[in-house]
């Protein structure tokens, strides 16, 4: 675990304390911005994400190559796509836990692994890093 999550698990914790303390009136601004942060740590691992492919794609073009071909995702956007899902599980599992205890937890992860599931196999095999095809 990293310090980013770490701090992640921090602001979850001191979220769940505060609304134990404020009572249920808080709820839904407590939830927000909780939210709040973790769209912001999302858009920060985006834009990451993105300057490094340009940067990459950069590369490539300056070394005389071809750039790659946007046929379909690589390997690596599938990558992330999950490791999103799964920052987000972890809010969305709280919030379902909290409101309809066991139930709400397994229809909640049910849809996260449905969801990877559809994501991992539309259009194809996942292809790897180095393949041709």
């Amino acid at each position: 675990m990293d310090a980013r999550d770490t701090e992640l698990k921090s602001d979850l914790d001191a979220t769940l304390h505060a609304r134990r303390e404020l009572g249920t009136e808080y709820e839904s601004a407590l939830i927000e911005s909780f939210l709040e942060k973790v769209e912001q740590r999302l858009d920060g691992a985006v834009e990451r994400q993105v300057r490094r492919q340009t940067a990459e794609h950069q590369m490539v073009v300056a070394r005389g190559g071809r750039p790659p071909g946007r046929g379909g995702e690589n390997w690596g956007e599938r990558y992330g796509f999950g490791i999103i899902s799964l920052v987000l599980a972890i809010p969305i599992s709280a919030i379902a836990a909290h409101q309809a205890q066991l139930e709400g937890l397994i229809v909640t992860w049910l849809g996260i692994v449905g969801v990877n599931f559809v994501h991992a196999f539309r259009g194809g095999r996942p292809r790897r890093p180095g393949s041709d095809g």
